[in-house]
């Protein structure tokens, strides 16, 4: 019999009712905080991809799968996986991260809430708004988020840049690769942040790529708060330099009270929820669920990561 770990504090991914579709796998709840039982041994497990106090303890209990159930791993410690097998659920919320942009883009555009009225306005019938067709989008990285931006773009009419640290063509005729982070943004009326987080790409948007970018220019970033250095970021906004940053995600998170992200006009943060929907959690557990499957029969597993590589 093939034993799970779940190593979550709460079991969102609703292995319990898993049973049915996998009836010779036994999953044990394992408190991510607390001390392992020593009779628990399994040889996958499923854990938040985040360190915890007894992570170690876990992965030495026999496992050689370990999956995370969100798609960023830069949190767990990857020099603990060793020459185990490591997945994360990359794609799975990669459709309400990208509406999420999209709805960025257009706020950003239409000028939106700022244009509503709740009492009569000096003019009626006339104003200065924009549009996201004919508009530059630079996309750093082109993993799954970003694809499933450029497919939801598309439509609009926009002009798609990628980067990719490969340099190699997309098989979409309607995203064009550009070979560096300048190259990227220095036509781009938003740049949308979506490559992984890794020692390469720390401070990645720092104060030298945004002043190549276009002056005004709208920055979304969906991917980890350290790839943008958020006190070069503030000078450019305070200079003009970008116009309006949305974003996702921030360094640190949870933001303590009184931080400058949470009060600057020029500013729209969320509280890294991009990637919720009526079905995020669904969408993880299918994921998990179908290489579960893979694994018990033996077939090669998806998103598998590069753990040299960080992602």
């Amino acid at each position: 019999m093939t034993t799970v770990l779940v190593h979550l504090a709460v079991d969102y991914l609703g292995t319990d009712g898993m049973a049915g579709r996998f009836p010779g796998v036994r999953f044990v709840q394992v408190d991510p905080d607390g001390p392992v039982d020593p009779d628990v041994h399994g040889q996958a497990l499923v854990t938040r991809g985040v360190d915890s106090p007894n992570l170690t303890d876990v992965l030495d209990r026999g496992v050689e799968w370990v999956h995370c159930t969100g798609h960023g791993i830069d949190e767990i410690p990857l020099d603990a996986i060793g020459d185990r097998i490591l997945t994360c659920a990359r794609g799975a919320t990669a459709v309400p991260i990208a509406e999420w942009v999209v709805a960025m883009l257009l706020t950003a555009e239409k000028r939106l809430p700022e244009v509503w009225v709740d009492a009569p306005p000096d003019r009626w019938y006339v104003t200065r708004l924009g549009g996201l067709a004919g508009s530059t989008v630079a996309l750093l990285g082109y993993g799954s988020i970003n694809r499933a931006v450029a497919a939801r773009l598309a439509p609009f009419g926009c002009r798609l840049l990628a980067l990719r640290r490969t340099g190699q063509p997309v098989d979409d005729p309607g995203v064009e690769v550009v070979a560096d982070a300048v190259s990227a943004v220095a036509e781009a009326d938003h740049v949308v942040v979506g490559v992984p987080a890794t020692p390469e790409t720390d401070g990645l948007v720092d104060a030298d790529l945004l002043a190549a970018c276009r002056p005004d220019v709208h920055l979304v970033n969906v991917a980890r708060g350290s790839i943008v250095d958020q006190e070069a970021l503030r000078t450019a906004l305070d200079n003009g330099q970008v116009g309006l940053a949305s974003l996702d995600v921030c360094e640190p998170e949870p933001l303590p009270a009184g931080h400058w992200l949470y009060e600057h006009p020029a500013v729209r943060l969320s509280p890294h929820i991009s990637w919720c929907s009526s079905d995020s959690f669904g969408s993880m557990a299918t994921n998990f669920a179908d290489n579960l499957d893979r694994w018990i029969h033996g077939r090669p597993l998806a998103g598998i990561v590069d753990v040299a590589a960080g992602y």
